[in-house]
């Protein structure tokens, strides 16, 4: 928008969510706009629902029971309630707090929330109305630095910087029985069992205890493994097993509720301190929060982190959870905002894959459709996971020039790549290590534009600026016969026929050529018919040419900036020229019948 001023209306406008209040406030007053007629996002998208209005760190985040909002406590001394499916905070800041607010939870209704702060006391509000119920808690000595609810909703327990954990009765606010002391230095984090009986609290002595909700008795010794304190922990949903994260020493540890044992060993991955961890509601997975600005996800029966950290915050993550589902993690960070994320994927919906530096040439998939492979001006080619949308393992060197064309093998084996550099390289799709000791397939004299597999991954075909085909054996790398020549301008793809005993070829002498690839003879005349590159995609004259930038712009043949194209809606916009779109999301589009644009732009309001 900095670019064009007017496109706070022309481009913003027309994508804004349905749900967003400024498509009823403002979208009636232009009726000269584009229109996504189909495929319009109903809602903000989910991954890209930065929750902004504290003044101070976000130390605490929880969910609903039921998912549908967030609660966020701050270091500016107040909590906000949030709209989980729009991310639009529900009613204003809930203040009452004298000092920054270190831990909210949710009852298990949804209808309180409990608060923990450096004023010592823990509070509990309204969630409908967020007006508090009744007094403070009183009787900490130091500040409160967690709470959680019992599942049943009537027991609040806190764990304070005085070393003591305290059981409230929810209803009244006063004290159940006296502190429990055992800690003997600040306790971090307090959670219950899913059945209530039990009570875990974590604390900077670098141990774990666990503790009898009725009695108030320690429950066996204390569990001790964590080089430095303890910052967050949680029950599984089953109560045998307790998720518990360290501090300093960078990992998350996991213990048996019975034994007292570890039963795995330490999750290595962070590296700084982790701040949170929480257990999804079927206890299969665990989330954990770090200072290292990352969100993890890992397998809590093997231990395996799951996918690549979930990046995107600029500082420390301060607090994780699920949603109740399991569909959604929630995270806060001390860069002020709150992030909630796919627990699925562990990526946001719809963003492109990052990774490579320079612009990418070629993609394909493997016959599978688990693999996705991209060559890149940066010289490299990647393969990448579709369903985590992550890289699998470094990017391929060897190329010394751009990488014009790639192609997985039937098998989903191999993959052949095509460069600039006028070699072919053909890797092993499995270990990313190239095939033939890092021989090239090398006979071309101009850049590889394009390159193919047969169906049984025999042979490969290469299409060149030299204006030559070329056949090689796929086992040995060797060249099989002679170039297939005829072409009187660069060729630009080609494709084995699916018995395999056809290629089809296409040049910038806007011709088409089919071969018989046994004996590398033309079947046939030249196809004629193309007068030029096709690159016109709309019959009327002012959208013809338009191009889709790398940052979003829809531009003419004089690059003017025509429409901006938000980030998730470029990878699914349906254009008029397209015959097939396929997309991780719902197809979008466009209609620009009442556009006006340029020196109009003007018009477009009433």
């Amino acid at each position: 928008m900095s670019e064009s001023t007017p496109h706070i209306y022309i481009s913003a406008l027309p994508f804004i969510p349905k749900s967003s209040k400024l498509q009823d406030i403002y979208l009636s007053h232009f009726t000269k706009l584009s229109n996504v007629c189909d495929g319009h996002r109903i809602n903000w998208p989910r991954m890209q629902a930065i929750l902004k209005k504290h003044t101070g760190s976000i130390s605490s985040v929880a969910f609903s029971q039921d998912g549908k909002k967030i609660v966020s406590g701050s270091y500016d001394n107040s909590l906000q309630i949030w709209d989980a499916e729009i991310g639009e905070p529900q009613g204003q800041p809930l203040q009452g707090h004298a000092s920054p607010v270190r831990s909210v939870a949710f009852s298990p209704d949804g209808k309180k929330i409990a608060s923990g702060a450096d004023d010592n006391s823990v509070r509990i509000w309204d969630a409908e109305t967020g007006e508090p119920l009744g007094q403070p808690l009183l009787g900490h000595k130091n500040s409160v630095k967690s709470v959680a609810f019992s599942p049943n909703g009537k027991i609040i327990v806190s764990g304070s910087a005085d070393k003591s954990v305290q059981i409230w009765n929810a209803e009244t606010g006063e004290p159940q029985g006296q502190p429990l002391q055992g800690h003997t230095r600040d306790v971090n984090s307090v959670a219950f069992s899913h059945d209530g009986k039990r009570i875990v609290s974590g604390s900077t002595d670098k141990s774990v205890r666990i503790w009898n909700a009725v009695t108030g008795e320690s429950q066996g010794q204390p569990l001790q493994g964590h080089q430095r304190e303890v910052k967050s922990v949680a029950f599984s949903p089953d109560g045998k097993r307790i998720i518990v994260s360290g501090s300093g020493d960078h990992s998350v540890r996991i213990w048996d509720a019975d034994t007292g044992k570890p039963l795995k060993l330490p999750l290595q991955g962070h590296t700084r301190d982790v701040n949170s961890v929480a257990f999804s509601h079927d206890g299969k997975r665990i989330v954990s929060g770090s200072a290292d600005k990352s969100v993890q996800i890992w397998n809590a029966e093997t231990g395996e982190p799951q996918g690549q950290p979930l990046q995107g915050h600029i500082d420390q993550v301060t607090s994780v959870a699920f949603s109740h589902d399991g569909k959604r993690i929630v995270s806060g960070s001390a860069d002020k905002s709150v992030r909630v994320w796919d627990a699925e994927t562990g990526e946001p919906h719809g963003q492109p894959l990052r990774g490579h530096t320079d612009k990418i040439k070629s993609v394909a998939f493997s016959q599978d459709g688990k693999k996705i492979v991209s060559g890149s001006a940066d010289k490299s080619v990647q393969i990448w996971d579709v369903e985590t949308g992550k890289p699998q393992g470094q990017p391929l060197q060897g190329h010394i020039d751009e990488v014009t064309s790639v192609a997985f093998s039937h098998d989903g084996r191999k993959i052949a790549s095509g460069s600039a550099d006028k070699s072919v390289w053909i890797w092993d799709a499995e270990t990313s290590e190239p095939q033939f000791e890092g021989q090239t397939l090398q006979g071309h004299t101009d850049s590889v534009n394009s390159v193919a597999f047969s169906t049984d991954g025999k042979r490969i075909v290469t299409g060149s600026g030299d204006k030559s085909i070329r056949i090689w054996d796929a086992e040995t790398g060797k060249p099989q016969g002679q170039p297939l020549q005829g072409h009187t301008g660069s060729v630009l793809s080609v494709a084995f026929s699916s018995d395999g005993r056809r290629i089809i070829s296409g040049s910038h002498d806007q011709s088409v050529r089919i071969w018989n690839a046994e004996t590398n003879e033309a079947l046939e005349q030249p196809l004629q018919g193309h007068t030029r590159e096709a690159n016109s995609w709309h019959p009327q004259s002012m959208f013809q040419n338009l191009t889709l930038t790398d940052d979003g712009w829809l531009c003419n043949s004089n690059w003017s900036l025509f429409l901006w194209i938000p980030p998730e809606y470029r990878s699914c916009l349906l254009f008029p020229h397209m015959q097939l779109l396929i997309s991780s999301s719902y197809p979008a589009l466009l209609n620009l019948e009442n556009f006006v644009y340029g020196s109009d732009w003007v018009k477009c309001y009433r």
